[in-house]
């Protein structure tokens, strides 16, 4: 026993000891990461936008322990930053031009338009912009286009070919199993459901989704043709005709201004930036990441606050640090409503939508934050179907030409397994209940008629108060509202004509024009949710990590199609036995 006692406590004080040294070491790296030097920005340097990099409105940091221990939390600057980045840039004196990748672009089509918009301001100083990318593709090339200079490579070229967006089907896939959604909506273009429904898409759906792709690449063509000093209809007719297959192609008609190697385009830089074209006059090529830790680019730092609230992702109930939650954003509203000390919110959404209830809630909070303070909508990619509804009450709405929004109407969706699981299975179910309706919602059996009676009217119930919330909040009729939603789906620019949005505008419009509201030339930003600590990274984690890991390896081994798919059919899950108010899925435009 004494031989049993000393061993135990050996073994015990060893893991105290391991466990106290491994504390000290990682306090260590802790502390040299935040004692780490500011890098500095030397003169003639060029601030380089990678466009493969997706910038979103909020993203928290990743803990990545680098062994030069100079960084060990890490997390690329958001969209809003770049763009306060680049307005920096202008004036500052060290920073001599800057240099666009635009092999591809990872980020949405408004976020690509706000990119856009601060590289002609750009400009605007006298200083250079370059864009060059192997092969270009079309989202890549909305943004470089407004450069001083395209390249691309004598064997590369650019994508010109007009846009497609395309829909995915599982009707054919669910026969097959045998099994049978049973679904509910509210609205003739509400076409969520589609996917489960039909095999193609619906007349109303195909009328809608034509209207709006055209009004995105009419004010692609349009932005471009400012740009390059080529025709719309020219621009049409190079796409309409395919005429645009190599990189020579671009050359002839204008869409490049040369074609060269990487290290040519070096030698075109170093003449803008005075040092000459010998090998050993290094270009100093600034990253977004290290120019933000080099600079006070923030542009407000005032007396007044200004919240600033990012809403990205699917609108969920519960609590969910990677989505718009009820659980976490009806809190916070709150909390900013009753902070005396801030004196406007802005709410950034990024949001498909999702929960009908979800939405509400957070409706319900921008509506009361709305009595005692501003509330400005600024609308991303997506502010579409739950994603309007939680903004429709607000003070004043923005959105860019090619965000995506409207999409007012609802819908539920249950299923039916039961001959997948008795005839593919051989699995049987039986049961007692107290009350007819106590089972309702199993996938063991049809819905009966009564059943689906009460889910029809759940729906119209909730697209009822929707109409009614955005009749109220853009001063409308319930009639006329009626009439434009139906689940339709609007670009921002045409939003604006039917009501649904006030202003074209990006998040720094936004926020400019909340500080007008509050009568206030001297502002400063505070952003929410805020970030976690590195503690918080370290000893939190969610089930959200090990998805994304999922679609991941389902993109690097299948293609983004097939990983974009199972993240598709994934979601299926939320939607089932409770209302939502959600785009079908999110558009990607090619």
């Amino acid at each position: 026993m004494n031989n049993f006692f000393k061993t135990f406590f050996a073994a015990l004080l060893a893991l105290v000891v391991f466990s106290l040294i491994a504390f000290f070491i990682f306090l260590g790296i802790v502390a040299a990461a935040s004692s780490s030097d500011k890098p500095t920005v030397s003169p003639n340097s060029v601030l380089v936008l990678d466009l493969s990099k997706e910038y979103h409105d909020f993203e928290q940091p990743a803990l990545k322990i680098n062994l030069n221990l100079k960084k060990l939390s890490t997390s690329q600057p958001n969209l809003y930053a770049v763009i306060q980045m680049i307005r920096y840039a202008r004036n500052d004196a060290n920073i001599k031009g800057i240099y666009i990748k635009a092999d591809n672009n990872a980020n949405g089509l408004a976020a690509s338009e706000e990119l856009r918009h601060a590289i002609l301001d750009f400009k605007r100083s006298g200083k250079f912009v370059v864009a060059y990318g192997a092969t270009i593709t079309q989202n890549a090339y909305f943004v470089a286009s407004a450069a001083n200079k395209v390249y691309t490579h004598p064997q590369g070229g650019v994508e010109w070919k007009g846009m497609v967006a395309q829909l995915m089907f599982f009707k054919n896939l669910l026969d097959k199993l045998e099994i049978e959604p049973e679904i509910f909506f509210a609205g003739k273009f509400k076409s969520a459901t589609e996917p489960f429904r039909v095999t193609k898409m619906t007349e109303p759906n195909r009328l809608q989704t034509s209207v709006w792709l055209n009004d995105i690449y009419g004010n692609y063509l349009k932005e471009i043709s400012q740009s390059r000093n080529i025709d719309t209809s020219e621009l049409h007719h190079l796409a309409d005709s395919a005429l645009i297959q190599t990189a020579h192609d671009a050359l002839k008609y204008h869409l490049v201004d040369d074609l060269a190697y990487s290290d040519e385009v070096e030698s075109v830089i170093k003449t803008f930036t005075s040092l000459g074209t010998q090998n050993n006059d290094k270009i100093n090529f600034v990253s977004l990441d290290t120019y933000a830790q080099a600079t006070d680019y923030k542009a407000f730092t005032g007396n007044d606050n200004i919240a600033v609230v990012y809403a990205q992702g699917d609108i969920v109930d519960g609590k969910n640090d990677d989505a718009i939650s009820s659980g976490e954003f009806v809190p916070l509203l709150r909390k900013l409503r009753k902070d005396d000390n801030v004196k406007a919110i802005v709410v950034r959404v990024n949001s498909p939508g999702g929960s009908a209830l979800a939405s509400d809630m957070i409706w319900r909070e921008i509506t009361l934050a709305k009595k005692v303070k501003p509330v400005i909508i600024s609308m991303g990619n997506y502010a579409a179907s739950g994603g309007y509804y939680m903004s429709c009450n607000g003070t004043y709405i923005f959105a860019e030409p090619n965000t995506i929004t409207g999409s007012i109407g609802v819908f539920s969706m249950m299923g039916n397994a039961q001959n997948f699981f008795n005839n593919k299975l051989g699995i049987t179910f039986d049961e007692v209940k107290t009350s007819p309706y106590a089972d309702l919602g199993t996938i063991s059996r049809p819905m009966t008629q009564p059943e689906k009676n009460l889910m029809q009217a759940s729906v119209d119930s909730v697209y009822k108060t929707f109409t009614e919330r955005v009749a109220q909040g853009r001063n409308k009729s319930v009639a006329f509202v009626d009439s434009i939603a139906q689940g339709r789906v609007w670009t921002g620019e045409r939003a604006i004509k039917i009501g649904l949005v006030d202003s074209l505008g990006s998040l720094a419009d936004a926020i400019h024009y909340a500080a007008k509201l509050v009568h206030s030339n001297s502002v400063y930003i505070s952003e929410y949710p805020e970030r976690k600590n590195i503690f918080d990274q370290l000893f939190n984690s969610d089930d959200n990590d090990a998805d994304d890991a999922k679609a991941k390896i389902l993109s690097q081994q299948f293609g983004k199609e097939i990983s974009d798919s199972w993240k598709n059919i994934m979601s299926v899950k939320a939607m089932m036995n409770t209302p939502q108010t959600r785009l079908p899925f999110e558009f990607e435009v090619k």
